[in-house]
């Protein structure tokens, strides 16, 4: 299996999506194409797998970043976080960059969504055992660190040079959210502001 998609990796590098077929991996895996079949029916199934196993091996990062930080300060948390999940989503920056790029021809939104989920539990439980209380629910806290995880993440793999704007842009990112985090800590909460519709209503 696992030398099925890398040879459905190394494919897809070499050929691209367009070109990339059952028998072209079979080969490169060395496999026969009834066997290659055994697994995956066809080349989405075999793209589908690659972009899941890709996934999830940033969710247990992200998942041992998490059980290896439970207690420290929420600095040290949210530095480990950034950092793991950004060397594992770019460990090997073509592969990341060509997943994506097939990803919405997958239904990958479907498996980002089930690696979301455990990429947020794993957070609201380090959050929840920081060193330092938090004056904002976890969960809300997670939704904008993935919130902000993602958003980075995105603008990287599309910058057209993933390697340049990595460092810098973990960096800041770190930055943001660090400042975001004293905001949350156990000083007084921030004073709400009106919603949408009390701003509608003192207006009119």
């Amino acid at each position: 299996m696992d030398a099925i998609l890398e040879a459905t990796i190394q494919v897809l590098l070499q050929v691209g999506k367009e070109r990339l077929t059952t028998t072209r991996v079979a080969l490169r895996a060395g496999v026969s194409v009834g066997t290659l079949y055994q697994y995956f029916p066809n080349k989405n199934a075999l793209l589908q797998a690659a972009l899941k196993r890709h996934l999830s091996e940033i969710s247990d990062s992200i998942e041992r970043v998490c059980r290896d930080h439970k207690g420290t300060t929420l600095r040290h948390m949210v530095t480990a976080l950034m950092t793991a999940f950004l060397q594992a989503k770019m460990r090997d920056v073509k592969t990341s960059v060509a997943l994506y790029y097939v990803s919405s021809d997958v239904d990958g939104a479907k498996t980002v969504q089930q690696m979301r989920t455990r990429y947020d539990k794993a957070i609201v439980r380090m959050l929840a055992s920081a060193s330092e209380p938090l004056a904002v629910e976890p969960e809300i806290v997670a939704s904008m660190l993935l919130g902000l995880l993602m958003g980075v993440s995105r603008r990287i793999l599309e910058s057209g040079a993933p390697e340049q704007y990595l460092e810098p842009l973990r960096r800041e990112m770190i930055v943001m959210a660090c400042a975001y985090l004293d905001a949350c800590s156990a000083r007084s909460p921030i004073q709400d502001t009106p919603s949408v519709n009390e701003s509608t209503r003192y207006t009119n």
